[in-house]
């Protein structure tokens, strides 16, 4: 099931009110539940998407005042295309794919962000020389947030 099609079940969820939702295609089967932030999520085979409830009532409030951006370096900015795992290499302990300061080419990869199991190779878009590594490794990124800044 691709990742914009859970988006798209995700937001149902959070728009609807409904506790839980179950979809089965073919041998795939995502089940999305809600629950209070206290509760553990559930753990199961199955690929299994929790939404917490305080996620849901903003969303269903409305959007609430923006946080303050943090000041990101001038230059070109390679957004997540994608929720995921940040990865700056290719295996723990391995060289970094780029550092502060390296000069990249279009196409060059930049980092590897991990979705479903999945390593999808996140390449530069620009060339230029990386001015700032705006993710952490290992840490999960969410879609459009900013990555990399390229001068």
């Amino acid at each position: 099931m691709d990742l914009r099609k859970l988006k798209t079940l995700i937001e149902l969820v959070e728009t609807s009110g409904i506790a839980e939702l179950e979809i089965q295609e073919g041998e795939e089967r995502v089940r999305i539940t809600r629950t209070p932030t206290s509760a553990p999520p559930i753990a199961a085979p199955a690929q299994v998407v929790t939404v917490p409830a305080p996620a849901v009532a903003a969303a269903v409030a409305g959007p609430a005042a923006p946080p303050a951006a943090p000041a990101i370096a001038d230059g070109h900015v390679v957004k997540s295309p994608m929720v995921g795992t940040f990865y700056r290499a290719a295996t723990p302990g391995a060289k970094p794919f780029v550092e502060v300061g390296d000069t990249v080419t279009e196409g060059m990869a930049l980092c590897i962000i991990e979705a479903m199991k999945l390593m999808n190779e996140i390449e530069a878009d620009q060339a230029g020389t990386i001015k700032a590594i705006l993710a952490e490794n290992g840490q999960p990124v969410e879609f459009g947030q900013p990555l990399f800044v390229i001068a």
